[in-house]
């Protein structure tokens, strides 16, 4: 039984491609026990975001198991599985377990880091649990992978800095206000940014998220997912009042705020200091609001920096969290071995002690006699218990090395003992 990782991602496949093989919420089951129904497929979980599609299985056989998974995948996407063939990536055993880790840990992610892969791992696991289609191997496995991604969050700083624009934006409101905790929030546009950084946002502890867009019902349904409240175009002015941020991220051709808006606002906040923040491209906001008392305005370009600079940051943190995956791919490797070893001592000793008793029983003409015959006993299986005894102490206490390796195969190949399975 090998552990099996087959899939697409960002790095080796078109967006276009990338959306035709994904499998949503709602499609998961049904495609859960398409994949255990298949021949060489034991047990499965599907990872399938926007970014990718990973298929894990725990397979009879390496090939035929990889080759079950590519015309799933075909199948999913309406694909020539030959053409697929040429995309997709296939990893076995530790290889795909330190493909899991990478991925858990956000190394393998568009933008390093992103906090938002380790629960979409947690997810796929969790619905494949409930579908009943993982089994020891891919449990212990993916429970793992949440450990090492917790670990790379916690011990390293690879989650810690901002590099999104939305995230960019929060952060560098926080810095120039010292808190949002309680403050004011204006988001000009409900699209996929202004959606984004409302949820940034909301995730800060503001006191309060307005929504303005030009289609009520968007900003309506932006509002509700942050606990926000929405208003139109025509209400800006009057709302920037009483607002500590405003964050504008339209796809207008023309000016939203102009100096002249701010300046009446400023002079109804008597120069309460606000915060601007333009991450629109055209601009939303008048680039001379800058020189209005108490206003300080932001734009893409700083967010674009701060970008940058943090990600550079999290790039620093690649190593650290290699050792991490090492060191839990050490005992990942020791943990399985253990289970291995102990199949192993078992049949060595179901052998020892099938050996013994056959050989008391073809001699139990000669020892009829109970005390006589118990004394044999004893004897016969005290010298089996020594004799066994070291052999076991070593095979145990190199567990998890290559010389335990090497002493599980020799002792398997020398007392013809079936091989330890890896799927328990």
């Amino acid at each position: 039984m090998s552990l099996v990782v087959v899939g697409l991602n960002h790095r080796n496949a078109p967006v276009g491609l990338l959306e035709q093989v994904s499998v949503s919420g709602r499609a998961l089951p049904k495609a859960l026990h398409d994949l255990v129904s298949r021949e060489h497929v034991a047990e499965a979980v599907l990872v399938s975001t926007c970014n990718r599609t990973e298929v894990y299985v725990r397979a009879t056989l390496f090939h035929p198991g990889v080759d079950d998974v590519r015309h799933f995948l075909a199948e999913v996407g309406g694909i020539d599985p030959e053409t697929l063939a040429e995309l997709i990536y296939a990893y076995h055993d530790e290889a795909a377990v330190a493909h899991l880790f990478a991925v858990t840990a956000g190394l393998d992610s568009m933008i390093i880091g992103e906090h938002e892969i380790q629960g979409q791992v947690r997810e796929a696991w969790r619905v494949a649990e409930d579908e009943h289609t993982t089994g020891p191997l891919l449990s212990r496995t993916f429970r793992q992978a949440i450990e090492v991604g917790k670990r790379a969050r916690t011990e390293t700083g690879i989650g810690r800095y901002a590099v999104s624009v939305s995230s960019a934006a929060v952060t560098l409101a926080a810095d120039r206000l010292g808190s949002l905790e309680g403050r004011r929030v204006l988001v000009i546009g409900a699209g996929k940014m202004g959606e984004q950084t409302a949820v940034a946002l909301s995730g800060a502890g503001v006191g309060e998220i307005v929504v303005a867009n030009r289609t009520p019902e968007r900003a309506q349904a932006v509002a509700e997912r942050v606990g926000g409240r929405a208003i139109g175009l025509e209400q800006i002015a009057e709302t920037m009042v009483t607002t500590d941020v405003l964050l504008s991220c339209t796809g207008a051709d023309e000016v939203l705020v102009t100096r002249t808006d701010i300046e009446a606002a400023m002079r109804a906040r008597h120069d309460r200091a606000m915060l601007l923040i333009d991450v629109a491209v055209p601009r939303d906001i008048d680039p001379g609001v800058a020189q209005v008392f108490g206003v300080t305005l932001l734009d893409i370009d700083a967010l674009r920096a701060l970008g940058e600079h943090s990600l550079q940051q999290r790039r620093a943190e690649v190593g650290r969290v290699r050792e991490i995956i090492a060191d839990e791919i050490d005992r990942y490797r020791a943990e399985r071995s253990a289970r291995e070893v102990a199949p192993l001592i078992t049949a060595l000793r179901e052998r020892a002690e099938a050996i013994r008793t056959a050989e008391i029983e073809r001699r139990r003409a000669a020892i009829d006699d109970p005390a006589v015959r118990e004394i044999v006993e004893s004897i016969t299986r005290g010298l089996v218990n020594k004799l066994l005894h070291e052999p076991t102490v070593r095979l145990r206490d190199a567990a998890g090395s290559s010389l335990g390796e090497t002493y599980a195969d020799t002792l398997a190949e020398l007392f013809a003992l079936a091989p330890p399975s890896s799927d328990g």
